[in-house]
Parts: C-alpha cells; structure tokens; sequence
C-alpha cells in the first residue's frame, strides 16, 4: 500500500488536511483511499481508510463531525457533542460548513470537484471547514462560515484560509446561469474571473471567486493560500465527478484545534 498523497497548507499550523485517493484499502472504483461513506463503498474499508487519513494530518482521534451536504449555505457552531464515528448514527444533519473553538474536535467535508475551504484563527483557537460549490459559493457560505468564526471570538485579520484541490479554471466550463450568479454576488467585478467559449459556455475560475469573496469579508490577501491541483485534471491523483459521474469515491478535508 502506497502512503497517502495529503495535501498540508503552509499557512495553517493546526492539524489539517486535504485527501487524495491514494494511499488507501478500497477497490475497484474506490481505490483506493475513499472517503465517502455513501458511495456504496465497503464500510470497513471506509473506516480503515479514515483512519489513515486522519493520522497523515496528525490528528489521532476516531471521532469527527460531518454531515448530510446539500450545496447550500448553512454553517454550524459544534462541540464534541456533534462528533461521529464512521457510520456512527444514521441521522445527519445538514450543513455545508462547521465552525469551533472546542480542541480536539475534527470538521471533515467532503467534496469530488467542489472547493474545499479550511480556516483558522490560531490565535483566538477557532477553527471552520467548508464545502463550497458553485451554488454555495453564490449564496455566500464563505461569508457565513467567517460571521460564525467571529462569533466565537475570531478576528478577520487573524484568519488565514486554505482552498484545496478542487476543479480549476482549466475545466470547470459554465452556463450563463452560474456566471450571472457569480456577477451579482461580487456587484459586476467578475470579468476577469471567466472566459467566454466559442459554444457560448465559459471556463471559470471558481477559486479565485472564492478567493475574491473571502478578501470582502475582510481577510488579508496574504493570509488566503490555494491549491493548484485540478481536480478534473489530475484524474490519477483524484476523484472528479465531472469527468466520471457517481461511479467513484470522495475526497475530504479536515482540520482540528489541537
């Protein structure tokens, strides 16, 4: 078994990390380090493959919160009291993003082309992982997950962000729908964000709208780091659900307060 390609920020101190599909036990269209645990995935293999993960981002614990995500805009504040196992209950709730400033307690999204977002405050202790697809990203889930971050004491100036691996503008190709989206959530100052085909289509750059939105809510320039990685491009490296629909495992993203 190869080690696992996780993916660290440099900015972030904090036990963090974005997976890729290496590095695990899974098979077949899984292989081989899945996350997903509702993709028909062999539970056992799951549970060792988290296992894996969590270790490769220092972070040694079985328990970790999660949820039901549904590309919207809903951010939660949790404690230890919102931590699972793998397939520890059958009820989740439904969040796209989780905030704390309780240690020991590790946020885990899940995503497969869709923007990861990790950020920390480390010097107030508070912590968010956010799951941010185009839709999400429209609807202002970034701005949500840093209001909730300065609920519990965070200073925009303190919070340094890391988007990962995700589909880049290379391949993330749009209808007028998503840019008209896009446009209106940063007021018209988008155009440099996009490139119109000759089909009519257009290549987006979602993480640099990310990004864009992030330093509107107040964070530094200097303090937001991205991820190069295509998601859709490096197909070997990870899973991509433009490129292979729902025949395929998922990647996640973790970070905890020590």
């Amino acid at each position: 078994m190869t080690m696992p390609e996780t993916v660290k920020s440099s900015i972030i101190s904090y036990p963090h990390g974005f997976s890729s599909r290496t590095g695990g036990v899974s098979s077949g269209v899984y292989s081989s380090l899945n996350l997903g645990m509702n993709r028909g995935d062999d539970p056992e293999c799951v549970k060792e493959n988290y296992r894996i993960f969590l270790h490769s981002c220092g972070i040694d614990r079985e328990e970790f919160v999660c949820g039901e995500q549904v590309h919207g805009s809903d951010v939660m504040t949790v404690t230890s009291e919102h931590a699972r196992k793998p397939y520890g209950y059958d009820k989740l709730f439904v969040a796209d993003g989780y905030v704390t400033a309780e240690s020991g307690v590790p946020l885990v999204i899940f995503t497969a082309d869709c923007l990861p977002l990790l950020m920390a405050d480390e010097k107030a202790g508070v912590i968010a992982a956010v799951h941010s697809g185009w839709r999400g990203t429209v609807q202002d889930i970034e701005k949500n997950a840093v209001e909730a971050m300065l609920s519990l004491g965070a200073h925009t100036e303190d919070i340094k962000a890391c988007i990962g691996p995700s589909i880049g503008r290379c391949c993330f190709e749009v209808g007028d729908d998503v840019i008209e989206g896009i446009s209106g959530l940063l007021d018209g100052d988008a155009s440099d964000l996009y490139d119109r085909k000759e089909n009519g289509k257009y290549m987006l750059d979602l993480k640099g709208v990310l990004k864009r939105c992030l330093i509107r809510t107040g964070l530094k320039e200097e303090n937001i780091e991205i991820s190069q990685d295509c998601t859709m491009c490096l197909k070997d490296k990870y899973w991509s659900h433009r490129l292979t629909g729902a025949m395929r495992g998922s990647q996640a993203s973790v970070i905890m307060k020590p």
